[in-house]
């Protein structure tokens, strides 16, 4: 594990550490400070508990978004490799036997 990175999350500074490096850490940082402060802007006056708690779960709900994307993609590729492995079969069948 790398030395402490220190991030402000909520006008408040924490040090973390973690294998991801710190420009990783530093995204991360931005990104969990983005969804802070959409909902301290949409909600006004709950606590930073409140505020990290619905955060966790807007954040929560995007990962499980793309995951289900994540998935979609997978099944058509794996559904448009079949189709271009049966083709490619048909081909080479017709090559063989002219």
């Amino acid at each position: 594990m790398e030395k402490p990175i220190k991030v402000k999350l909520l006008d408040r500074e924490y040090l973390i550490k973690s294998n991801e490096g710190e420009e990783g850490v530093q995204t991360i940082a931005r990104y969990v400070s983005k969804k802070f402060n959409q909902i301290s802007e949409n909600t006004g006056g709950l606590s930073e508990k409140k505020i990290a708690i619905l955060a966790a779960f807007n954040i929560a709900g995007d990962y499980f978004q793309l995951l289900k994307k994540r998935d979609e993609l997978v099944a058509t590729i794996e559904r448009r490799a079949r189709a271009l492995n049966s083709h490619i079969d048909s081909v080479t069948r017709q090559d063989k036997n002219p």
